[in-house]
């Protein structure tokens, strides 16, 4: 007769990069491999499935709550730079976020985190709901942006926990594609809810809240997290001067088609639907570059393809600057294609900023450059209002226009400078994700327990994947 261990309280979860059973009873097996688990070990993915289903819901609640917030501040009548600077705090927030979200996870916890900054999340954007008022919504977006901070601390650094060098790759590539594809159709929920009414705070706080559930249900013991070595500004600068200022622009470019994208559509003269499809294509379109052009950039000098991309960017933006009554297929297509080259610019950039760093720097290195994405997507939001306050609904792509025309440009200048990386010791493409409604947050100031294995810009073992240690969480607002 075959005896059944008791399961009553047993879990999965992630130590040290493996998956394992957990259980406060001994198991009792009566069988010729006694006292073995004769169950194959899960997949990351098995043990990831909730968490990457929380993602998907709780981007839903992030991408509509930006979206209505910059479209309703339009509708209210609020001026342009207002808008701007509402849509500003969100960034500013979130770069309180990144310096106390790894703290937080260290005294409670990935779980008791996620569930308390989902709850504050899911608060502040019902009460913006409540009271439509430029002062409250600017303090509201800060907390908002602090809490979805801390969020991504604990999603990226349970993601790189329970992943190994193997499994890393695929398993941030399936978590971008969830991240985008979340945020992009959220946008289309503007359509069934009135943007004039309370409607899309509450379905965004919906959203939020029940982002928790995947989570909470599934008795998990997160990953154990340690301290990397610091890297301060001046080293990334001395080691790759593109990369920072890459990495500066890319957030001041993101965070203008998040923050107001809906303003120039609303005062473009789109409607709702109009509003919301722009949104979606805006957002959707930006999986789709990452990685071709990754794969591009690991064959030739980086800084060829960054140049290149911001090039037919500034072109796809300089032509819907200028065309103002183009065919709407014309006109999506070209906001399409901005947005395939312009949302890798972040990714190109700091797989070239790692490509120059030791291994020991690259995790720290991460945190360092989101807290540069973050600054620059935290002035963009203002200083494009005051220019379409000043100059009208045409700025918004004239200015996404000379940001990447003025990148390219400091490109070509850098690399008369100084040669490019020698193939073999330039590592694999990280596929990233600059701030949006929900930034991505590296675990930098995390680390990981198994985060052992080189990570890029030392030359990689042949079986190290695009997104390893190195990503500490980059892959994927």
């Amino acid at each position: 007769m075959r005896v059944i261990r008791s399961t009553a309280s047993s879990g999965l979860f992630c130590s040290g990069g493996a998956l394992r059973y957990a259980s406060d009873e001994p198991s009792i097996v009566s069988s010729p491999h006694e006292g073995n688990d004769l169950r194959p070990p899960p997949s990351a993915l098995s043990a990831t499935w909730q968490l990457l289903l929380g993602v998907g819901i709780l981007m839903l609640g992030a991408g509509l709550q930006s979206t209505e917030i910059s479209l309703r501040a339009t509708l209210e009548g609020f001026a342009a730079p207002v808008t701007g600077i509402i849509m500003s705090c969100y960034y500013l927030g979130y770069l309180v976020g990144t310096a106390a979200g790894p703290h937080l996870v260290r005294r409670v916890g990935h779980i008791r985190v996620f569930a308390a900054m989902a709850a504050v999340a899911s608060a502040a954007i019902l009460v913006q709901g409540i009271f439509v008022h430029p002062l409250s919504w600017a303090l509201l977006r800060g907390v908002s942006g602090t809490s979805f901070a801390a969020l991504y601390v604990v999603i990226e650094s349970w993601l790189n926990g329970c992943s190994t060098r193997a499994t890393r790759g695929r398993l941030f590539a399936l978590y971008m594609v969830v991240l985008y594809v979340g945020l992009g159709a959220a946008q289309f929920l503007l359509i069934p809810a009135d943007p004039r009414t309370a409607t899309p705070f509450m379905l965004a706080g919906a959203s939020i809240s029940l982002a928790m559930v995947p989570i909470l249900v599934v008795a998990q013991r997160a990953p154990e997290i340690t301290v990397p070595r610091k890297v301060s500004y001046r080293e990334l600068y001395r080691d790759s001067p593109l990369g920072v200022v890459a990495v500066t622009i890319a957030g001041m470019v993101t965070s203008s088609v998040y923050s107001m994208g809906p303003v120039y559509a609303q005062l473009s003269g789109l409607g709702t639907s109009g509003v919301a499809t722009f949104m979606g294509v805006s957002v959707m379109a930006a999986v789709l570059g990452q990685y071709p052009i990754g794969r591009l950039s690991d064959r030739m000098d980086r800084r060829t393809v960054i140049a290149g991309v911001c090039v037919m960017a500034a072109v796809c933006a300089a032509a819907l600057a200028t065309f103002r009554h183009l065919p709407q297929i014309v006109f999506l297509a070209l906001t399409a294609s901005f947005s395939v080259m312009a949302f890798t610019i972040y990714s190109l950039a700091v797989s070239h900023v790692n490509d120059h760093l030791e291994s020991s720097q690259m995790v720290a290195a991460s945190g360092a450059l989101l807290r540069l994405n973050g600054l620059g997507a935290a002035i963009s939001p203002v200083l494009l209002g005051a220019l379409i306050a000043a100059y009208g609904p045409r700025s918004y792509f004239a200015t996404l226009a000379s940001l990447t025309i003025l990148l390219s440009a400091f490109d070509l200048w850098r690399k008369r400078r100084r040669e490019a990386v020698p193939a073999e010791l330039k590592g694999r493409f990280i596929a990233a994700g600059p701030q949006g409604p929900g930034p991505r947050i590296a675990t930098s100031s995390l680390g990981s327990a198994n985060a052992a294995p080189p990570p890029q810009g030392a030359p990689p073992a042949p079986s190290q994947d695009p997104l390893d240690e190195r990503t500490a969480g980059d892959a994927g607002h």
